[in-house]
């Protein structure tokens, strides 16, 4: 295969993942999912590269349904070389949400019924047949975007409880496997330091003692319920009795915020810009019976200059003040819109596979290409950065722009070398060329 210079560091890092006649299909079928513009299913994929799609097209479905490599090494590797190019040193914010990929079929693998949270309202409730994914992604800002990026590293599938009871497997929530997903980081990371940022999904007590018992390398942000029982530190044991495993209790939050002073900050909102907000903090901490202590800083907060909306956040760093934690919190949205973009530029949801092995490996590899995109994108020279769409008042690049630079840089640089026609290319008059060009990499 011949590889573009620019695309060698990425790939040679995933190669050891594979066998090599694994590793030749592998990369050809993720330049086809970037290449094509349609459902990513295997039989679309091969139909767009052709020719340059070497041997059986049988060998590319088993690639998916019986080839032996483990996603949770690429994964692995994939997480490895995002930290050493673009986080190279200082602490890494992560963001975890889990998102409902719709897949019909009756003897789909995991499918259950799950409640879709982008279709739902408060007082309405879209149920959705498909996979439920719990995703860790990494929050990324570049120069070139006006907001941070949330590029998926880790993927876990959750199973409903009736199909682990029939399974006879144990039961895991969705917190539960996102504090699996950070032990691996922590795992595989043990000289990095950790930032997590979950909703209010990722916020519970549970989770909240599993950053707790790593808090030299982790801590977390997320929301908390405004009635969450706070209790002052337990006093010194006096030798006499039972230790008491806390100390007096505290107001809750929705009380210390309607009786406290409150301050004015201008912090980092939904969607990248700012806003004007009221905002009331303490400490204390959190007692659930049976579970201990977790301390904590809260914070209460108010939006003076948007929507009207109170909301109460909290970390496990009482450190750590408010305006870093609002900041923090809100740029949690950015993961939100990757789930938006992978749907509407990478053909989440319409894959077809529907055995063990392709279910666990198809949309997870489809989130990997999120990064995988990005990366090739950061790593092009900015003359190569062609295709983006503008418009008056766009302050930077979208995700569809550099997947369209990434789309054009894969078919001047990979597939017309491949297919010999390079020179035929470069002999097309210069407004043709381009017109075929953004017809072959739209940007949306």
């Amino acid at each position: 295969m011949i590889l573009p210079k620019e695309a060698q560091p990425l790939l040679f890092a995933l190669a050891s993942a594979f066998t090599a006649p694994t590793f030749q299909r592998f990369t050809t079928l993720m330049a086809a999912a970037i290449l094509t513009t349609g459902r990513r299913t295997v039989a679309n994929l091969l139909r767009t590269l052709g020719t340059l799609a070497p041997g059986q097209r049988t060998s590319y479905q088993r690639l998916l349904s019986q080839a032996q490599w483990s996603g949770l090494h690429l994964a692995c590797l994939l997480s490895r070389f995002l930290l050493q190019h673009l986080l190279p040193q200082g602490v890494v914010r992560l963001v975890g949400d889990d998102t409902v990929d719709g897949h019909k079929g009756k003897k789909v693998h995991g499918k259950a019924r799950h409640r879709d949270p982008v279709r739902s309202t408060h007082t309405y409730t879209v149920w959705r047949y498909g996979h439920k994914w719990v995703v860790l992604a990494v929050l990324v800002s570049f120069p070139f975007a006006p907001r941070p990026w949330a590029l998926p590293v880790l993927v876990d599938l959750y199973y409903a409880q009736e199909d682990n009871r029939k399974r006879r497997r144990p039961h895991r929530t969705p917190a539960q496997l996102m504090c699996r997903l950070l032990r691996l980081m922590l795992w595989k990371f043990p000289q990095r330091t950790f930032l997590f940022i979950g909703d209010s999904t990722y916020g519970t007590h549970e989770v909240a003692r599993f950053v707790g018992r790593h808090r030299e390398r982790l801590r977390l942000i997320s929301k908390l319920h405004p009635d969450a029982n706070l209790f002052e530190p337990p006093p010194p044991y006096t030798g006499k009795g039972r230790p008491r495993v806390k100390g007096l209790p505290l107001p809750k939050p929705r009380q210390a915020a309607k009786d406290g002073r409150r301050q004015r900050l201008t912090v980092g909102w939904y969607g990248g810009g700012r806003r004007r907000v009221q905002s009331v903090t303490g400490t204390g901490c959190w007692y659930k019976a049976g579970r201990g202590l977790v301390p904590l800083r809260w914070v209460f907060v108010q939006d003076q200059s948007g929507t009207p909306r109170d909301e109460y956040f909290f970390t496990t760093d009482p450190s750590l003040a408010p305006q870093a934690i609002i900041s923090h919190y809100t740029a949690r949205w950015n993961i939100e819109t990757t789930f938006q973009e992978l749907r509407a530029h990478l053909g989440l949801e319409t894959t077809r596979g529907w055995c063990a092995k392709t279910v666990r490996r198809a949309a997870p590899c489809l989130l990997g290409l999120y990064t995988v995109v990005t990366l090739l994108y950061q790593s092009l020279p900015p003359a190569q950065r062609l295709g983006a769409v503008r418009w008056p008042g766009k302050a930077g690049v979208t995700f569809s722009d550099a997947l369209a630079a990434v789309r054009r840089w894969l078919w001047t640089q990979w597939v017309c070398p491949q297919a010999g026609s390079r020179v035929a290319i470069e002999k097309i008059p210069e407004p043709l060329r381009e017109i075929i060009f953004s017809a072959l990499a739209p940007a949306a």
